[in-house]
């Protein structure tokens, strides 16, 4: 399968930032859409930011839009998501997840093919 490793998440007060990363097999990158899901205690997984791996176009939801950015590297295939204005509803595990599809079809989609073992983002004072 494809291995998909997250790191960045921390504890930070509202208000701050974080930047976490998704860490991708070079080799298996081709045809896949990469986004960022995230679960709350109590509430299921939603799609908040996905990116296109064949045009780089780029899907937020709505409750991060303007907040959140996803990037990625190519040269080393990381995916990023750069995480400003935090807010305690940010609060939740963030997976980074991947299909064969396109950045909306990712973020939308409840069970995509491929998952990180996630990262704890903490929003909090």
């Amino acid at each position: 399968q494809i291995q998909l490793v997250e790191s960045g998440g921390d504890w930070v007060q509202p208000g701050g930032s974080l930047r976490l990363s998704c860490a991708t097999p070079k080799d298996r990158l081709a045809n896949y859409a990469i986004g960022w899901f995230r679960q709350a205690p109590g509430k299921e997984r939603e799609g908040v930011a996905c990116i296109s791996k064949s045009d780089g176009s780029t899907y937020y939801s709505e409750s991060v839009k303007g907040r959140f950015t996803i990037s990625r590297d190519k040269a080393t295939a990381t995916v990023y998501l750069q995480m400003n204005s935090l807010e305690p509803e940010d609060t939740a595990v963030y997976y980074c997840a991947a299909h064969w599809l396109t950045a909306q079809g990712l973020c939308n989609k409840p069970d995509p093919r491929y998952w990180g073992q996630g990262t704890q983002v903490t929003v909090s004072s």
